[in-house]
């Protein structure tokens, strides 16, 4: 194996449903061998969802990778030999005995992902465009019109309705609507 003194981010393998017990399980490792200055962190990748259904939103937390940790760390021989051999894991994202770092461009995407998930849910909205939606609750209760636009960041939804003979666009929070 080849060994390189510059940090990146690599994939390890793990059982399903252990991400968490492999980061606990590495991290001591990585104090008790002294492996600071080479294994820098290990991240088990989070999302978060908000649900809406049947009028209740419900906050759901996701691991963006099951059955995957990812670990900064300079590969040697060494550091190498101490994430392989930590319990839980099953082996490197690569091809045999070489793992494979992930690119910045990856690095970056997931970090936005995770940094940007933890500031603001996303929302699993189960509409899609040209479906009948009514309105529960506001100004324009008891409404009814087809969802013409759906914006998953923000929860709303733009749907059309009548008001004063014209058909008009009004955007709406998602959980204010119930579908028909």
């Amino acid at each position: 194996m080849e060994s390189s003194s510059e940090r990146r981010w690599y994939i390890v393998q793990t059982y399903a449903g252990y991400e968490n017990r492999v980061k606990a399980n590495l991290e001591q490792r990585i104090a008790t061998m002294g492996m600071e200055d080479q294994i820098f962190d290990v991240l088990v990748p989070l999302e978060d969802k908000l649900f809406v259904k049947d009028g209740k939103s419900k906050h759901v937390t996701r691991k963006l990778f099951p059955s995957y940790v990812l670990v900064e760390m300079c590969l040697a021989d060494q550091s190498w030999y101490v994430v392989r051999h930590t319990p839980g894991v099953t082996g490197f994202v690569g091809a045999g005995n070489h793992p494979i770092p992930l690119s910045e461009r990856e690095v970056k995407e997931i970090m936005n992902k995770i940094g940007q998930d933890h500031a603001k849910p996303k929302f699993e909205i189960n509409l899609k465009p040209g479906d009948i939606v009514k309105v529960k609750t506001g100004p324009f209760d008891g409404q009814v019109g087809p969802v013409a636009e759906i914006n998953a960041e923000k929860g709303k939804i733009k749907f059309s309705v009548t008001v004063f003979g014209r058909e008009t666009l009004v955007e709406i929070d998602y959980t204010e609507l119930e579908k028909l």
